[in-house]
Formats: structure tokens, sequence, C-alpha cells
């Protein structure tokens, strides 16, 4: 059985899951590097508007699984260096996507599994999912998940949940703004729907061009810098043929080229 699945429908939504559902899709190196590869592909398939980030059965991701946590007691430093970069860059590539990416929480999501979340542009999660970064009762830490993790929830809640390694649910999640929306089961698919509608409606290159911007504002000082950048990108992206169609529709109260009749 494959490790992750990819599908894309006509409509450009790619939905990659993470299917271990035995080992509550816990993440090896060989799932790392599958995800990396797609989510590599999606950048390059112009027809791929949405990434969707699934896991199958009844956890999103687990983490690690044992047997890949066994092999780790033994690795060398070197060994584990290398561990630690092929999930950087899988995360990194995650974060760095230049489409709307949309974890789709259903289950529990530990460790890598709940950096995975923090990766994406949007999290929504059942009502009963679970979260925690347990790495200090193993006595490691979350280091590959720290950057993204201290970004979403801030770097004070981050040491809380770093150094307790406790559990917190979907209500905490939300409130600490590792997620953006709790649903009950029952809402899920429909709550994932709904936002998946919204993005269709928007520029596909406006989006990931969106998502670059806010990326480089967030390491730049406010003016200077961050001024000409803003100016240049805005001035760029409304030249561009999406951006002159964009706002040709707004004005003749029609549809753009981007929207179909599904929508």
């Amino acid at each position: 059985m494959d490790e992750i699945l990819l599908t894309v429908d006509p409509l450009g939504i790619a939905t990659i899951t993470l299917n271990r559902p035995e080992l509550h899709n816990a993440i090896d190196d060989g799932a790392a590097d599958l995800l990396t590869a797609m989510l590599e592909t999606l950048v390059e398939e112009d027809n791929v508007r949405i990434v969707l980030i699934k896991g199958n059965g009844m956890s999103f991701s687990a983490g690690h699984d044992q047997e890949h946590m066994r092999d780790l007691s033994t690795a060398s430093e070197t060994e584990l260096q290398r561990q630690a970069r092929r999930l950087i860059r899988m995360l990194a590539t995650l974060d760095q996507l230049p489409k709307p990416t949309i974890a789709c929480v259903q289950g529990p999501a530990f460790g890598i599994g709940a950096a995975l979340v923090a990766c994406c542009d949007i999290a929504i999660a059942s009502s009963d999912a679970l979260f925690s970064f347990a790495d200090v009762r193993m006595g490691a830490i979350p280091a590959v998940a720290a950057p993204y993790v201290i970004r979403a929830i801030g770097e004070r809640n981050t040491r809380r949940y770093f150094v307790t390694g406790e559990r917190f649910n979907a209500g905490k999640a939300k409130r600490l703004g590792l997620i953006h929306q709790d649903v009950d089961h029952d809402e899920f698919d429909g709550a994932v729907k709904s936002v998946v509608e919204q993005l269709l409606l928007n520029g596909p290159k406006a989006m990931g061009e969106t998502k670059s911007l806010i990326s480089d504002l967030a390491a730049l000082p406010a003016g200077g810098a961050s001024t000409a950048l803003t100016i240049e990108r805005h001035a760029r992206v409304r030249a561009s043929d999406e951006g002159r169609e964009g706002l040709l529709a707004f004005l003749e109260h029609r549809k753009p080229n981007w929207v179909t009749d599904e929508h």
C-alpha cells in the first residue's frame, strides 16, 4: 500500500493523503521523501490551484513511528543531522509552496504531524483532534518543528507546550493559533469544502504572490526596504495578465476567466 496518495480533481484541487492508518500516519524517512517529492511536483503543475493535506484513518499524523525511533536510538550524530535535513526540506517545501494549502486535521496530530499543520496556510480540525509536541518525554527536542510552531503560536506559548509535552485539544489549538477553525466531526467535510470554494474564486497566481509577499515582509522591518518591496509587488502583480483580467471582470460585472461555471 502506498504510504502517501495524491489525487487531482478537474477543478485543480490536489489532495495528498497520509496513508499509513495502521501506524496512525507516522512519518518515517521514506514517507518524508515521498511527501517532499509530491509537493515539489505540484509546484510545477499550473493546473493545480489548491493543495489539501489529509490523514487516512483515526489520526492525521502521530509523528514518528516506533520502528523509525528505534533506528534513531542507535544512529550517529551525522546520521541524525542527515535525518533532520530530510524533515526540514519536507516542512520548508510545504511552507513555501506557491499555492494555498489546507491542513484537514480529522484526528490527532503529534510532533512532526503537528508541524505539518503549522506549515499550512489554513488549518481546519475536527473538534476531537488532539495535538502535542512530546519530544522532551523521550529526552529530545522538537527542533525541526520549532520555527513553524513559534511563528504560529508565539514564543511564550511554544515554551509551555514544548517544555511540558502535554496534549491539548482543538479548542485550545484554535485559541493558540495553530489551527483556524474547529468543527464537529459531522461538519468537518463541509467546512473544508466551504474554504475551498472561497479559494477557487481567487486568482491562482495572485494567491501565490500573496504568500510570497507575506513571507518576504515578515523578515523586514516596517518602512525602507519593506516599502520598496510592497510598491514593486503591487505594480507587478496588478500589471500582470491575471491582474488586468481580474480588474476588468470586476468593472464589467462578470466572472474572471479563472472562475468556471462549476464554482
